[in-house]
């Protein structure tokens, strides 16, 4: 009987990709990826998984070099455990998802763009009042980034 392990994800970087390379020159990028779950809490509110994940090769160098903090992706590869002794001799285990392949769901302008908006949004805005006025104008998402319904105010950061 033939075992699987498949994990499909798309979600946001929720940092800058992690490259390193081993003694032997191999690429290894890691980051965690946001995912939203497909339904609200108790709390009426999405919940998001943090998945972490590791890829090698070439493919972590390109990851690295053509995403950052909030770059939307989707990745698929499989589920590994591993495990280890920390300095205090404890036994750790660490579950990840190795990338074997995937795709940038936006493209690099509207990653820009919405760098942009998200700075300009962190800056409030002052009616004749003097108090802030919320900034309303939606995000752009090419590529069907609404499909998987994330938006900006679901970002845990």
């Amino acid at each position: 009987m033939k075992m699987i392990n498949n994990v499909v994800l798309a979600g946001r970087l929720t940092k800058d990709c992690d490259l390193r390379y081993t003694s032997s020159g191999i690429a290894v990028a890691t980051f965690n990826l946001a995912v939203n779950r497909n339904f609200v809490g108790q709390n009426g509110e999405r919940e998001t998984d943090f998945i972490s994940c590791v890829v090698w090769r070439k493919p972590a160098e390109t990851i690295a070099n053509y995403t950052r903090k909030g770059s939307l992706i989707a990745i698929d590869g499989r589920l590994q455990t591993r495990n280890y002794e920390n300095q205090q001799g404890q036994r750790v285990y660490v579950t990840e998802v190795i990338v074997e392949n995937f795709q940038f769901l936006e493209s690099k302008a509207a990653q820009e763009n919405r760098q942009q908006n998200s700075n300009q949004q962190a800056a409030p805005q002052y009616g004749q009042n003097g108090f802030a006025r919320p900034n309303r104008e939606e995000p752009e998402y090419p590529f069907g980034g609404r499909d998987i319904e994330v938006s900006e105010k679901d970002l845990p950061f």
